[in-house]
């Protein structure tokens, strides 16, 4: 007999898990479960579409996937389908990879607005998520406040600018496409609450919104007057740094040269939120919507004998894709350690009815059919009755 290990969430930190435990052994019966019908996770429904080098990691992912002992178990809901106690009861070993994807609140008046977005619902919209179907009405905004000062907010204020002609080759779901094309954009605020030194932008990301077709990058001159933290570690000193020398780049930018504007604001914490207008400590901005990008939580899961958590869902929502391997990996040593210390179980197979991988590779092949005679990587499924009717080969 083996040992069997369910990692609960099939994103990119339950997949470098379940690549740690097969390099430490190979032997291993895994089963990746997730309770969409499609893996990756964060990767399919999390990153920009129009980062499409960002979501080519899944080719790693696919190539474990083809291991002969690790099974895709999708639209299998943890709660619903199958106990924890189920899942601890017939696996040696269960490590949650469930990540967050709740957003988190501002706790300011008036954040229940219906104007007012957090980032995950926001981006699972234009990615095809199929629990967020329903975006923001875009057809009156003009003004749009992008509350944070990280790569997320980068992401939101890079998507609502770019032009359809920049959108064409991603994959972002036609419907959200088109809303974000008519939509009559003219300016968009992203907002820190603390100074441009201490901004957490990557510096390609944030160079990035300088070379934007239809919007030019702004920022006021008089904001920038500051310097690194000289505490700072050198890779974070050398990062601000970069990032203020962009940013100088930007005020330097002439207002309306293009048909969009991207302000980036410092030292404006958010106060509440009204109709029309958001209230900063640097005084009121007209906004139509809001959008919130200062992190997200995630549903508590029961942590036991023989439980491990992996990713967001153990250290909270920070790091990069590729950060999640080397935490994935020392967690993945943890669970071979504590498995050479116990017998295999026995018992039935514990796994209810699911979509397997050829389920996700028949989703795979249709989505990529229908993007391809547009230039586009793939056009998604986006309702939960098409997904599954794809899957089970209806």
């Amino acid at each position: 007999m083996t040992h069997r290990v369910a990692i609960v969430g099939a994103g990119p930190s339950g997949f470098y898990a379940a690549d740690g435990l097969l390099r430490g052994q190979p032997d291993l019966r895994i089963d990746l479960i997730d309770r969409l019908p499609t893996p990756f996770g964060l990767v399919r429904s999390g990153v920009a579409p129009d980062h499409q080098g960002t979501k080519a990691v899944v080719r790693q992912f696919e190539r474990l996937l083809a291991q002969p002992d690790v099974r895709f178990a999708g639209n299998v809901d943890i709660g619903r389908d199958l106990s924890w106690d189920e899942l601890r009861a017939g696996y040696d070993a269960v490590i949650v990879a469930t990540g967050m994807v709740i957003d988190r609140k501002l706790g300011v008046p008036g954040e229940e607005l219906p104007h007012v977005w957090g980032s995950w619902k926001f981006v699972a919209w234009l990615n095809g998520h199929p629990d967020f179907r329903q975006g923001p009405d875009l057809s009156a905004v003009r003004r749009v406040a992008v509350i944070g000062n990280g790569n997320v907010a980068l992401d939101v204020a890079r998507l609502l600018a770019k032009g359809p002609e920049e959108m064409a080759r991603t994959d972002i779901v036609p419907e959200a496409a088109a809303a974000i094309a008519a939509a009559p954009l003219a300016d968009i605020h992203v907002i820190g609450r603390r100074g441009p030194q201490h901004a957490s932008f990557t510096n390609n990301e944030l160079a990035e919104m300088g070379r934007l077709g239809r919007a030019v990058a702004l920022a006021d001159a008089a904001a920038l007057a500051v310097e690194v933290p000289a505490s700072d570690p050198t890779p974070e000193r050398l990062r601000k740094t970069k990032n203020l020398e962009i940013l100088r780049g930007f005020a330097a930018n002439v207002p309306g040269g293009k048909p969009l504007s991207v302000h980036f604001r410092f030292n404006s914490a958010p106060l509440a939120i009204r109709p029309g207008e958001i209230e900063l400590s640097s005084g009121t901005l007209p906004a139509d919507l809001v959008i919130t990008c200062i992190g997200y939580r995630g549903e508590d899961f029961p942590m036991g004998e023989g439980v491990f958590a992996v990713g967001w869902a153990r250290r909270g929502p920070t790091g990069t894709i590729p950060a999640n391997r080397a935490d994935s990996h020392a967690v993945a040593r943890e669970v071979l350690a504590w498995l050479r210390e116990r017998d295999p179980k026995s018992g039935p197979d514990p796994m209810p009815a699911s979509i397997d991988v050829a389920g996700w590779h028949r989703i795979d092949k249709a989505e990529i059919a229908t993007g391809g005679p547009l230039g586009r990587p793939r056009i998604k499924l986006i309702d939960w009755k098409s997904l599954l009717d794809i899957a089970q080969g209806d």
